[in-house]
């Protein structure tokens, strides 16, 4: 510690922030990893979302500040000896700091962009083709089933027509989504 207090003030400041911060940076990375991070439990009191869109991430957040402070810090001991005129150093600290936050968003939207969404929903059937899996009486007088394949799997789904009988077998494209379970076709 008498080595810190012996620096100029400057780099001492840098010293005194890049410690602390970087402790609690691992300590996220490793709660991140074993699945500990479900928030920061520091709630900001207003919204700091700018863009007017809906995120899953806060700008004031403690993790946000976690990552300015890390690159800020760094910054400026890496390149204290480098660069002689002070404000500039300090404004490329904040620079990188800036960036380390917006590199930290980057990542946030590409992990999001992993995300699947793969529920079964019966309107994305409408104008798709399929095959009748039990027949489907005329003129909608009793329901039949058809299987269509959605995203690699088969689905069944009670089917009916306005034409005639349709026998098991046949191609068939859906024109209208009747109900939750229930499609009207025609065959093809």
């Amino acid at each position: 510690m008498d080595a810190l207090n012996n620096l100029e003030p400057l780099l001492r400041v840098f010293w005194y922030l890049a410690i602390p911060i970087s402790f609690i940076f691992i300590i996220q990375t490793v709660m991140t990893f074993i699945g500990a991070d479900s928030g920061d439990g520091i709630d900001a009191d207003f919204d700091g979302d700018l863009d007017g869109g809906n995120a899953p991430f806060q700008l004031f957040s403690f993790r946000n500040l976690i990552n300015f402070l890390l690159g800020f810090s760094w910054t400026g001991i890496s390149f204290y000896g480098l660069i002689t005129n002070r404000p500039i150093l300090i404004i490329l600290s904040v620079v990188v700091g800036v960036a380390f936050i917006l590199i930290f968003f980057a990542i946030i939207k590409q992990i999001q962009k992993l995300a699947e969404d793969n529920s079964f929903k019966i309107t994305s059937l409408l104008h798709r083709s399929g095959s009748v899996y039990l027949r489907i009486p005329e003129k909608r007088t009793g329901m039949g089933k058809i299987q269509v394949s959605v995203n690699g799997s088969y689905k069944e789904v009670d089917a009916i027509t306005n034409d005639e009988q349709i026998a098991s077998g046949a191609a068939v494209k859906i024109v209208k989504i009747e109900s939750n379970n229930l499609v009207l076709v025609e065959k093809i």
